[in-house]
């Protein structure tokens, strides 16, 4: 059964294909956890953790770190093109994959499709923590044009798993540390009231398979994990 689970399939293990599907359902049938959740943070009043050194530090850490990488990965990739050499032993393979990795998972599935058109409302906007908009579960199409469906922070904190990958000696190590930075992120959006807690599990589950993914079609070889 272990054996079985641990197979690869699209160079994603089975169970987090699993993993994956089970979330979904558990959320779509059961959505007043997301409410019952964020609802931990809201004192009647506002959600009291927003503005707090923790929530405003990792909530503007993902814009630094994003714009900083994503600049070096191209700056190198294009150095690498124009001096026909790599510069830090980084060549245009690995940056053509850190690029797609930061772009395709948040940029262009959670950001461009998801959030600017799934429409849920956000938990700060809804009727039960003091806003006028109507909550919708996660994977229900919303017309309350809100941003909330998936995270995008969530999604931009996690794409630092593609660079654990690249680390054949010390991956269980940056891979900790990556997915350290996501939950803290991750956190920090759902005391705010910016998410639900589905929100962050999607745009998880979606940046791991797509890393994972573009891991495999790039290096024609299967990751560890």
């Amino acid at each position: 059964m272990m054996q079985q689970l641990n197979k690869n399939y699209l160079n994603v293990k089975l169970y987090m294909w699993l993993a994956a599907l089970l979330f979904s359902l558990f959320f779509l049938f059961f959505p007043q956890i997301d409410i019952q959740t964020s609802a931990l943070f809201y004192d009647g009043h506002s959600f009291y953790l927003k503005g707090s050194l923790f929530e405003r530090f990792f909530y503007h850490s993902v814009k630094i770190m994003l714009i900083t990488f994503t600049l070096a990965s191209f700056s190198i990739y294009f150095y690498n093109k124009i001096k026909k050499r790599n510069i830090l032993g980084l060549n245009n393979k690995v940056m053509l994959y850190i690029i797609l990795v930061l772009s395709v998972a948040p940029g262009l599935i959670v950001n461009a499709t998801l959030k600017n058109h799934w429409g849920r409302a956000r938990p700060a906007n809804i009727k039960e923590f003091g806003g006028h908009k109507t909550f919708t579960p996660a994977f229900v199409l919303s017309n309350q044009k809100g941003h909330s469906f998936s995270s995008g922070h969530t999604s931009a904190a996690f794409a630092f798993v593609g660079f654990a990958l690249l680390s054949q000696k010390r991956r269980k190590f940056w891979m900790t540390l990556a997915i350290s930075y996501g939950i803290l992120v991750s956190f920090a959006r759902l005391i705010a009231g910016g998410h639900f807690l589905s929100d962050i599990f999607t745009s998880f589950f979606i940046v791991w398979i797509v890393t994972h993914i573009l891991y495999k079609i790039i290096f024609k070889k299967d990751s560890t994990v």
